[in-house]
């Protein structure tokens, strides 16, 4: 009954293959061997296209960190969400990597920035006042921190209007193949199609060991050289990096990523369906492979001591995370205990 992370479930067994299959003689170092020039060209053919150039580490933390510190200048500030993960979870990586870009904070419910707020916040920009931090970047979370979807058409109207106040856009993707199964867009529909600058890939949850790709798209593909420079600086350019690719080529193939997300999200809305049945109240709307419910605290501490794992969530719900390994008996478990 663990429904503490989809970070804590095993590597998928295609993934472990593939690394063995990497372990063999002398290849290239960092990114210059032939599973990685593979990789390419599986990710032209998910992604729809040729214009973009990639980058992979091993953690959802450096691979924002770094894709936002080639977006956003020093005295630039990046427009996120108050709940996103580059603001609540990653230890001021973003404006350590940018060298003191801002993060500046904007409302909205399920983690999803109010259109509002948005546009206010672009209004307001005033490159000429030199007491402002003016935004330079639009960051999104794909899903958000409340397990919710920006569908392409959301990702699109906010991608336009930050572009007209010129700034760029960048796609938090740690859950992208959950968010692509609920609304059935195809990743090009998602990043690139819907105005998205740089989106960080992310495999890791899916089923990956730790497999995190930064993917530049049109002209920020300038940057490229830039970000590889700030990687070897921070410390994340891996020098097998064989074996990343492997991950990544493993998990792309045949659509596995989707079709591990696909079984994940089903076992959240089964999990969501069996918990409002036995009087639970969902705070969120279940949307990918997270359930955010609300249940009395001493009810949840009987659960825990009956060994089920999850965590309490700001503003007094309970996160229960499903993962591609998460199966009927698990869920069935859970919902008898409590």
């Amino acid at each position: 009954m663990d429904f503490s992370s989809d970070t804590s479930a095993p590597a998928h067994p295609a993934v472990i293959e593939a690394i063995g299959w990497a372990n063999t003689g002398m290849a290239a170092s960092y990114g210059g061997d032939d599973i990685t020039a593979r990789l390419r060209e599986e990710l032209a053919r998910v992604l729809e296209t040729d214009d973009f150039d990639f980058w992979m580490v091993a953690s959802g933390t450096a691979s924002n960190a770094l894709a936002l510190s080639v977006l956003c200048p020093p005295t630039g500030s990046i427009l996120c969400h108050e709940e996103a993960h580059i603001e609540r979870d990653e230890r001021g990586a973003p404006e350590f990597f940018t060298g003191g870009g801002k993060l500046s904070l904007l409302p909205g419910p399920g983690a999803k920035i109010d259109a509002a707020a948005l546009g206010a916040a672009l209004a307001n920009i005033d490159e000429a006042f030199v007491h402002e931090t003016p935004a330079k970047v639009l960051s999104l979370t794909n899903l958000t921190e409340s397990g919710c979807v920006y569908y392409p058409g959301e990702i699109a109207r906010f991608a336009e209007l930050a572009k007209a106040k010129g700034l760029a856009v960048h796609l938090d993707g740690a859950r992208l193949a959950n968010a692509l199964v609920t609304c059935g867009a195809t990743p090009a529909e998602m990043t690139w199609k819907a105005g998205v600058d740089a989106v960080c890939l992310g495999l890791t949850k899916a089923g990956a060991i730790g497999c995190e790709l930064i993917i530049l798209f049109g002209d920020t593909r300038a940057k490229f050289e830039e970000l590889k420079a700030r990687a070897k600086r921070a410390g994340h350019m891996p020098a097998k990096m064989r074996f990343m690719a492997a991950q990544a080529e493993a998990m792309l193939a045949g659509g596995l990523w989707l079709k591990l997300a696909r079984q994940s999200n089903d076992a959240a809305g089964a999990l969501a369906e069996g918990l409002v049945r036995i009087g639970g109240e969902l705070v969120q709307p279940v949307e990918g492979n997270e359930v955010f419910v609300r249940l009395p605290d001493d009810i949840a501490a009987a659960l825990r001591a009956k060994g089920a794992k999850f965590y309490p969530w700001p503003g007094g719900a309970y996160r229960f995370v499903c993962n591609w390994t998460t199966r009927a008996s698990d869920v069935e478990a859970l919902l008898k205990a409590l």
